[in-house]
């Protein structure tokens, strides 16, 4: 069993979340990212908390890089306060079925429940990503109440 710790991310983490991305980019939607452009997107999270917060799973130990996690915030009028988004989700091979996301995503939980302003988290799952969606469903997220409509500009 792994001995795991989650914490907030810091710069010094980018080089290993951008190989997050990139992987996690390929594996579940067959998207080849440019790295210098994830690399900004990424960098982009530290030189601008506004654009959202990233949280870590590491062993504890050797501080090995195990998973990640992006939260970008989203106003709720129905609510009165903020709903966490979560993106680029990232657990590496080695490291899955061992809890790690589940980890990640009870920590997020915690400082959702700790919070005033905080109401709920939220994601979105690529249809074909069956894997992802049972782990999700296991945690008590369900895809009941919304669809997700997108538009992309492409480059």
């Amino acid at each position: 069993m792994l001995n795991i710790t989650y914490r907030k991310a810091l710069p010094a983490d980018a080089p290993a979340i951008c190989e997050a991305q990139i992987k996690m980019a390929l594996e579940t939607e067959r998207l080849t990212l440019d790295p210098a452009t994830c690399e900004k997107g990424v960098r982009g999270v530290f030189t601008d908390p506004t654009r959202g917060t990233y949280f870590i799973a590491e062993e504890k130990d050797s501080h090995r890089f195990l998973g990640c996690l992006l939260t970008i915030k989203e106003w709720s009028d129905w609510r009165n306060g903020e709903v966490w988004w979560i993106h680029s989700v990232y657990v590496i091979p080695e490291a899955r079925g061992k809890k790690v996301y589940r980890g990640l995503y009870e920590h997020v939980q915690s400082l959702v429940k700790q919070s005033e302003n905080l109401r709920g988290l939220r994601l979105y799952v690529d249809k074909t990503n069956l894997p992802a969606q049972e782990v999700y469903e296991k945690l008590g997220m369900n895809g009941e109440h919304y669809h997700l409509y997108e538009w992309m500009k492409t480059f």
